[in-house]
């Protein structure tokens, strides 16, 4: 009897930990990718996602990725940029972490009249998925980095790309997508910084990722309030986790991406991004930030801060099971 109570608790203590496993491995797993380890700063855009097969991919560089020699980055299948604003393509970047201040990091590497994306795609061999004119933009910028054009596909409103375990669309934004003339060639450069002009290469996008366990998860990219969000966002791709740049002026501010949250993508929980601030010391968030501002305002639905270099690993409904602050 005794004998038969301990295989019998064998066989059950096994199991648990299978299924644990089981639960575990069908995890999304987010990792931001910011200037300061374990904190929230002014510039942090980036966010690398794992489907549960294993593929990886990478959201907006900005300058808080450390070229493709980022030690954070391991493999990279796929880049994701939703503009060319230098902040999202990487007009400059960190050299490492930890450099200034989280409120004034220290982007001391130049990278124009390339980019960080270009740079990042080409040293990884990666696919880039980008929407309107932005893909032959990229093209060129891929080849002028030593790498094959191919690398780069086109995506438009409504079609989608598939890339491992990951399906890829884009929505549309409310926002503008002009290339300042630091990514142009110097015979056309000149003339555009001196008339004030950028140089349109269509429109900016967000992002709509439904991975392999069946999470959805929305990018807002520098959007302000949108119907989007509701017949798209929410009606038809149904998404259970989002995250939107709440910083305003460029994008929605706090309340603007609330409503949002709240109203139209209603999504099961929510992590903020792009609020151009200071937002955590210690990897607290600190009280009359924006940030703070955007979490108290949200109803019913968890907010999770972007801490850097901090995975958090969401189920197939958006729940966080893991390591979400």
């Amino acid at each position: 009897m005794k004998k038969e109570f301990l295989n019998n608790l064998s066989k059950s203590i096994l199991l648990s930990l299978v299924i644990g496993v089981s639960a575990t491995a069908s995890n999304v797993k987010i990792t931001p990718l910011g200037s300061h380890d374990g904190e929230f700063c002014s510039r942090d855009r980036a966010f690398v996602f794992e489907d549960p097969d294993g593929t990886r991919v990478l959201f907006d560089v900005g300058r808080t990725v450390a070229g493709p020699n980022d030690p954070r980055l391991g493999k990279i299948d796929a880049v994701l940029l939703s503009g060319v604003h230098g902040d999202h393509m990487g007009d400059q970047r960190i050299s490492k972490t930890n450099n200034g201040t989280c409120a004034k990091p220290q982007t001391e590497v130049k990278t124009t009249p390339n980019s960080n994306t270009a740079e990042i795609i080409v040293g990884k061999n990666a696919k880039a998925f980008l929407g309107g004119e932005m893909h032959t933009f990229m093209k060129q910028k891929v080849v002028d980095a030593g790498g094959d054009a191919k690398l780069v596909q086109p995506l438009r409103f409504g079609g989608e790309q598939t890339i491992g375990g990951v399906k890829v669309a884009i929505v549309p934004v409310t926002h503008s997508n002009g290339v300042s003339s630091g990514f142009i060639h110097d015979d056309l450069s000149h003339s555009f910084k001196k008339n004030g002009l950028t140089a349109y290469v269509g429109p900016d996008n967000g992002y709509v990722l439904t991975f392999s366990n069946g999470l959805v998860v929305y990018i807002s990219g520098d959007s302000g309030i949108t119907a989007e969000q509701d017949v798209t966002v929410n009606r038809f791709y149904n998404a259970k986790l989002a995250i939107i740049n709440a910083g305003g002026v460029y994008t929605s501010g706090p309340k603007e991406a609330a409503f949002s949250i709240n109203e139209l993508v209603k999504p099961n929980a929510v992590i903020p991004s792009h609020t151009n601030e200071e937002a955590t010391k210690n990897g607290k968030l600190l009280e009359g930030t924006k940030t703070a501002a955007f979490k108290s305002m949200i109803k019913n639905i968890p907010v999770y801060i972007p801490l850097s270099g901090i995975t958090m690993e969401f189920n197939n409904d958006g729940i966080c099971t893991k390591g979400c602050k």
